[in-house]
């Protein structure tokens, strides 16, 4: 998604907020949209080829050592 965007999008959201407190609002881009039609298999799979994948699945990230795998570190 264009970043312009997404910063128009954000700040639409923080003037929200200002205005009526009150309201909860939760804000949705592209890759939580493909997380959830990927997830929930909810487009038919010749659709789903054209769709970009998801840039990231969900969960905590994966730590590595690099001593561990045999690499060093240049310093």
């Amino acid at each position: 998604m264009n970043q312009k965007l997404v910063t128009k999008k954000n700040k639409k959201v923080r003037k929200l907020k200002t205005l009526h407190p009150e309201i909860r609002c939760k804000v949705f881009y592209q890759r939580d949209y493909l997380h959830l039609v990927h997830k929930y298999g909810l487009e038919e799979p010749d659709h789903l080829e054209q769709a970009p994948p998801p840039t990231r699945m969900p969960g905590p990230p994966e730590v590595v050592r690099l001593e561990e795998r045999g690499e060093r570190l240049t310093g």
